[in-house]
């Protein structure tokens, strides 16, 4: 049997698993939320949950995959008690992975094109209403976008036929350097220029006031959510590099450092949005439209703007085809683990199913913008996104973290053998920790699981209310009758 590959460094491990966490929520989410609820305040009480919500979660997916030495489409059947069925979970991998690349995939071609456009000069001299009908119009063009989304897939697939090592590894360490080095230069432009500061106070100056308008509770959720969405936990995304790992150090530090990166990402974009945009004097907001109609608005208006702009949306390129790479590479990783097909084979077969899985998406927004699945306004890729963000991720961390607990599972104790292998910073044998992964962080889990539903529906049409709320409680059971199913007696 070929053995299995592994990272050429430590470097490389924290880099492309890195690469996998920072994402688009880093940058069109993190940096408006973080000044509307309250500045520091609000990175105060989301790097509490980071710690406390994120890092437990990612050791866990960690330990599980070097435990195994394999990916998910088999790690659980390596490691569980025998008559137990926490194999039949891995769909949550397999289905997550997919789901979520059938949007990611579009989105990171909206990335390059930007890239392209913003060299090509082809958003030069519009105004705000020219900036938006531009992102309209290409929202309209079924061939075009489809032409980039085949090409997001292209690049990152040719990456992942190269190896792990010659391709996943080497690629994206090259990527997550040039990303860190543009968003330095980036935001130190943003932050001299006229006007900028202001936009630091909005973001950093801790603004309890704020806090309490928001309500205390609201602030709270905000923060819990975003920590534990920012580091793409519970689809076996982070699983995977786990299997590549050698184990020469213990977890909690590596996922520590990764931890780290992903925060610095998420911080020192909002110092690269919100000062320019005060700057000259356009509201920042999230989503979408801050990327690809507000900043462009301010690129159009800046000395260089055309330098800065290409600048910027290739460092989103980075950030979005790094997370494509890594996704990928848990997809191809499923046939190889689990048909023993080759890298190849693999890739070739993912090239063409990822294409026509992306396509739905890609139609939603022209030809088919009349499906509206989530109730009126929404879009394909809104129900491939919630069914990822508000379900899988939420469940699957649930099932990892019991997993590596509970008895019918791997077990505390081969947990902590893993976690602890190696040099570095050990995980405590503690009967608090065991009872906080066991009960509490599950419970913090289904919190932002039940309440994602909640803040969802809560305005949608009722047919549309009670269809999602079922599919959400039978999520739910089927989770639930796997964990405390009592292994069958041989």
């Amino acid at each position: 049997m070929k053995e299995r590959e592994t990272f050429g460094s430590r470097m490389g491990f924290i880099l492309v698993s890195a690469g996998c966490a920072i994402g688009l929520g880093n940058v069109w989410k993190f940096p408006y939320i973080c000044g509307q609820y309250g500045g520091a305040a609000f990175i105060l009480i989301y790097l509490a949950f980071l710690v406390i919500l994120g890092l437990p979660i990612l050791i866990c997916e960690f330990a599980v995959g070097r435990g195994s030495g394999v990916g998910m489409g088999r790690a659980f059947e390596k490691l569980e008690q025998k008559g137990t069925s926490w194999h039949r979970l891995k769909w949550i991998s397999i289905f997550g992975c997919y789901l979520l690349m059938m949007f990611y995939a579009m989105v990171g071609g909206w990335m390059l094109y930007y890239a392209f456009r913003m060299a090509s000069g082809g958003l030069a001299g519009l105004d705000g209403a020219g900036v938006a009908d531009a992102f309209n119009q290409m929202l309209g063009n079924a061939p075009l976008m489809s032409g980039w989304m085949i090409a997001a897939v292209l690049i990152s697939f040719a990456v992942c036929a190269m190896g792990l090592q010659n391709g996943v590894e080497k690629i994206t360490k090259v990527m997550m350097t040039l990303l860190i080095i543009l968003i330095v230069v980036l935001a130190v432009h943003s932050l001299v220029l006229p006007g900028a500061m202001e936009g630091v106070k909005f973001y950093l100056v801790p603004d309890f006031g704020l806090v309490k308008e928001q309500g205390i509770g609201v602030v709270v959720y905000a923060a819990m959510s975003q920590a534990f969405f920012t580091l793409s936990i519970g689809i076996g995304a982070m699983e995977i590099f786990g299997s590549y790992l050698k184990k020469e150090r213990r977890l909690p530090g590596e996922a520590g450092g990764i931890i780290v990166l992903d925060t610095f990402v998420a911080l020192m974009s909002g110092f690269i949005i919100i000062p320019a945009c005060f700057a000259y004097g356009v509201q920042p907001d999230a989503g979408p439209s801050l990327l690809f109609i507000t900043l462009p608005n301010v690129f159009n208006n800046m000395s260089g703007g055309r330098i800065w702009g290409t600048c910027f949306f290739v460092f989103m390129s980075f950030a979005a085809l790094s997370t494509v790479i890594a996704v990928f590479e848990n997809i191809i990783s499923f046939y190889m683990d689990m048909g023993g097909w080759k890298r190849s084979k693999a890739v070739g077969f993912n090239i063409v199913l990822i294409i026509l899985l992306s396509l739905p998406a890609v139609l939603g927004f022209n030809v088919l913008s009349g499906v509206q699945p989530l109730g009126a306004g929404s879009t394909i890729m809104d129900m491939e996104d919630f069914l990822v963000s508000s379900n899988l991720l939420p469940l699957g961390s649930i099932v990892f973290v019991l997993f590596c607990m509970k008895k019918n599972g791997w077990g505390f104790e081969h947990f902590l053998a893993e976690v602890n292998t190696g040099e570095g910073k050990k995980l405590p044998a503690a009967g608090w920790l065991r009872f906080y992964m066991t009960y509490i962080l599950p419970l913090i889990v289904v919190v932002v699981y039940l309440k994602g539903y909640y803040d969802m529906f809560k305005d949608r049409e009722f047919p549309v209310l009670i269809g999602w709320m079922t599919f959400a409680v039978l999520l739910l059971a089927v989770i639930l009758w796997v964990v405390f199913r009592r292994p069958k007696k041989e």
